[in-house]
Parts: C-alpha cells; structure tokens; sequence
C-alpha cells in the first residue's frame, strides 16, 4: 500500500493525499457476509439528538467480520483483499477446506493465494491465530482478545499493533498500541503481524464536503457559543473562553476519566502514555 499526492487541479485536491488502493483485487463483495447498516443521524431511540455534528453521509453496507476466528484446525485460503468503508483497515474474504467463507481483517503482507490458519496447530505467520501461550515472545500480533472466545477487541485499526513480551503465570504480559502494557489470559487469541494499510494515518481529505461523505457535520468551536450553551462560550469580542473543557464542563487536559476502582486495573502494569 502505498499513498498518492493529486496535482492541484481543483481547491479540493490541492493538498488531498489519498492511498493508492494497489493490493485491493476487487471491488464487488462477497454478498452473503454483507447486511445493511442503518444510520443513526446522533439520535436515540426517542429521536432525540444525543451525540452532536452526526448526520448524513454515503450508504453503507456491513461487511461482517470473523473476529472470534473459532474454526481451529482447518485451513483456509486467502481469496480477495478487499476496501471495506467501516473500518480503516483493508478486509480479507477467506475461503476454509469445508467450503464456508469469512472476512477477517487484512494484516500487513497478506497475499491472495496465502493459507491460513487458527488454534494450536497453526505456525506463527503473518494471518495465523494462535493463543498468547503458544506464540514465540517478542513477537508482532494484532486483533488481540480480552475475555477467551469473546473475540478481539484490541489492535484492530489500520498499522496497529501489539507486542507479547513475556508470561506470567496464568497470564501474558502484552504491550498495547497505546503504549499500555497490561496482563491479558493465555488462553485468548492473537493474530501474528501486525494490520494493513498503514499509510492511512497520512491521508488528507483536501475538502470539507468529504467530511459529509464520511457522516461528520460541521463542528462549532464553544468558544463562539453563548453562555447558555456552552461554559465556554459568551464575552464581549474575542474573549478566549477561560480552560478547555467539554459542553458538560469536564476539564479537557489533565483531568482522569477513568474510574479508580475499575476491576482492570489490576491489570495493567503500566499505563498509557500521556
């Protein structure tokens, strides 16, 4: 994968830097792993608006993901890399021995033509999922699991990865994306290498309207707001609105969300980066 630069031929290309959608071999998916996928528009099931700046945006339709990858044992064969507009990864159509087709996410190096394999008889390369007690340490891995056969829940967007850096007892010592490195039971599954498309986080959209294709309204700064609005807003002229928070005035910078009794804590070894 690989990223493209577009001549300024329009205001809107002027600065737009787009992926090169080389390693996708189709454009049709598999129709029977896709379903329909509703829009929300920020509303709750009152019609009420609950998350702001939502609304809009290009149909989708859902392709369904294998993130428990629970057929162990039996190989599959990769068939399509394939652009999927739910997630910032590329996905993978994979056909298994007995016929049945799945769509797992593509990790970085995945071919066409590739074998693939789950549980305790797979190798660890790039697309096998093993469990955390039978992979090398050291090694590379994504789509990580929390809870035993809940299916991942870490490490899933595109160039993300994880690190297995030792075993402790009935747990594996892993270091997440964030810089977190936290316990996590041997008996989850893990994907070997890390996910595709790692040159997303280069991307620039060039426009505001592909932000409306994407679903995201115009966001306003609550600094132009007035007082009743927001507790950053009102003043005469170009008052600066005081310290950054949120519309609930919840300080922005510095101010710990997380709950100091959450069972995970002890769980984690060391915490995020700030």
């Amino acid at each position: 994968m690989a990223i493209r630069k577009l001549n300024p031929v329009t205001p809107g290309t002027r600065h737009r830097i787009v992926t090169d959608f080389e390693g996708i071999t189709t454009d049709k998916p598999y129709k029977g792993l896709v379903t329909s996928l509703n829009k929300s528009g920020g509303r709750n099931n009152q019609g009420r608006m609950t998350m702001r700046y939502r609304g809009g945006g290009h149909k989708r339709r859902y392709r369904i993901i294998d993130f428990k990858r629970e057929k162990h044992g039996v190989p599959a064969s990769v068939l399509t890399i394939e652009y999927d507009p739910n997630r910032s990864a590329r996905i993978a159509l994979v056909e298994y021995k007995d016929g049945e087709k799945r769509y797992i996410v593509a990790p970085q190096g995945l071919q066409v033509g590739q074998t693939i394999m789950s549980g305790s008889d797979a190798t660890p390369e790039v697309g096998n999922a093993m469990f955390l007690k039978d992979i090398p340490l050291g090694t590379v891995i994504h789509n990580v699991e929390l809870y035993p056969g809940k299916g991942a829940q870490m490490a899933r967007s595109a160039g993300s990865y994880a690190q297995l850096n030792a075993r402790e007892g009935k747990y594996a010592i892993v270091k997440l994306p964030s810089g977190e490195v936290r316990l996590i039971l041997l008996g989850c599954l893990a994907t070997i290498g890390s996910v595709g498309n790692s040159e997303h986080n280069l991307q620039r959209s060039g426009k505001a309207g592909r932000s409306r294709w994407l679903g995201r309204r115009p966001r306003v700064r609550g600094v132009v707001m007035n007082p009743v609005d927001h507790p950053m807003g009102g003043g005469e002229g170009r008052q600066s609105g005081g310290h950054p928070r949120s519309r609930n005035g919840i300080p922005a910078k510095g101010y710990k969300t997380r709950a100091p009794k959450k069972l995970s804590n002890r769980l984690i070894i060391e915490r995020r980066k700030k």
